[in-house]
């Protein structure tokens, strides 16, 4: 059997799974090749956590290295072009031929996109972004702080929600409660509002709880940095002390440029295989567009949200195929639309919603009552994400399997 080689595209969350999981399934004499651009990785779902100050920087970032089994090529370059024709990628330092190719190179971030909005929001999208936050919330005396979703799509659904009522549970902490007001704005009209009516109110009421005021149908059109305001399409503006952003999100640029992206630049796959319409080319995570049924209006098809959840699972079904295919094996995976989220509202205590985003006629979601258990799984999760190949990581994830057993939630790590 000649080798073939695998090329993945990214080392976020997807690309980390797909080199793996490729790297213990497959012999020897085939390649998996990882192309990432940094050399620390930040693990994402911690960085409210680091806003907050509950967790440290060194806390949440590994030397990719670490993260990577043996026999993984790891290339610590930029992707810069991609060659479909060719069956080749142009990075910042080499020309790498594939027999495979796996995109998994997320959203980018666009604070430009919309005007006055880099040069005035804070945010905790980023790792440089979240801790800035942090000490802008220690120093912050009080007034109105707006947290604000600037445009359509962004990823993790839940974590606007999450981050309001953990500015507004670390300024309570701090005595301000009296004067602060925290603002959740949105264009969407609801809450989460692929998962349904029931589960967004069940969020609205959180955030009512917790001292949110929520603020939906509002759509950004720009940001006065002098005046501190923010002025919306069709509706009143609203001065501000703090704002809080998360920024525009856009498809990666060289998946544009390589002629993969609809109109919207985002990668279109199929929803169940995540093959793109080029042979061996398969794209996974938040680069994705991927159409589930309507629920408003069942002609009019949404979007599967953009979560890491998702490119974990979509990481595993394509190596399963890629696998099978290159062992000449019949066994086919598809990806079930199976996701979940937790949903952080401070004191140790979390929602979780788990449910079927591919169920018909609209998707079956169900948000399960807030406790301190859903807190505790996050974090076992993040140790277990951090944790270099050995008897720890081994540790917590037979730890994190049980616990999903036990509540009847297949995790699958």
């Amino acid at each position: 059997m000649n080798g073939k080689t695998v090329l993945i595209l990214g080392g976020g969350i997807g690309g980390l799974v797909a080199a793996n999981e490729l790297r213990r399934l497959l012999p020897n004499e085939h390649r998996i090749v990882l192309v990432e651009k940094n050399s620390r990785h930040a693990f994402a779902p911690s960085f409210l956590w680091l806003m907050t100050g509950d967790r440290q920087p060194g806390q949440i970032t590994r030397d990719v290295r670490q993260l990577v089994r043996p026999g993984v090529e790891l290339i610590l370059a930029e992707a810069q072009a991609i060659d479909l024709s060719n069956r080749c990628v142009q990075t910042s330092v080499q020309t790498i031929n594939y027999d495979y190719l796996i995109v998994a190179l997320g959203a980018e971030l666009a604070p430009g996109a919309i005007p006055g909005l880099a040069e005035s929001a804070q945010t905790y999208y980023t790792f440089d972004g979240a801790a800035k936050l942090r000490d802008a919330l220690q120093n912050f005396a009080g007034g109105k702080v707006a947290v604000i979703v600037s445009s359509l799509p962004y990823k993790c659904p839940g974590a606007p929600h999450e981050g309001a009522m953990l500015i507004a549970n670390t300024l309570h902490q701090r005595g301000l409660s009296d004067k602060v007001e925290v603002h959740l704005f949105t264009p969407e009209p609801q809450p989460m509002p692929v998962a349904g009516p029931a589960l967004g109110d069940a969020v609205k009421q959180m955030l009512s709880d917790r001292g949110v005021a929520f603020h939906p149908l509002h759509k950004l059109t720009q940001v006065d940095s002098t005046a501190h305001e923010l002025a919306f399409e069709g509706r009143e503006s609203f001065r501000y002390d703090l704002l809080v952003a998360i920024p525009p999100h856009r498809g990666p640029r060289i998946a544009q440029e390589g002629g993969m992206t609809n109109e919207a630049g985002w990668i279109p796959v199929d929803r169940t295989t995540l093959q793109t319409k080029h042979e061996n080319v398969y794209a996974i995570g938040d680069a994705t567009a991927i159409s589930i049924p309507g629920r408003w209006k069942p002609d009019v098809p949404m979007m599967l949200p953009k979560a890491g959840v998702f490119a974990h699972a979509q990481a595993e079904v394509v190596v399963r195929r890629i696998a099978a295919e290159i062992a000449g094996t019949s066994g086919r995976d598809n990806f079930p639309g199976i996701g979940y989220c937790m949903l952080e509202a401070g004191e140790s205590l979390a929602g979780f919603a788990y449910g079927n985003f591919f169920a018909e006629p609209s998707p079956q979601i169900e948000l399960h009552k807030m406790g301190k258990s859903w807190h505790l799984g996050k974090v076992l999760f993040e140790q277990w994400w951090l944790s270099p190949y050995g008897l720890k990581r081994e540790t917590l994830r037979l730890a994190l399997s049980l616990g999903g057993r036990t509540l009847g939630i297949p995790i699958s790590i």
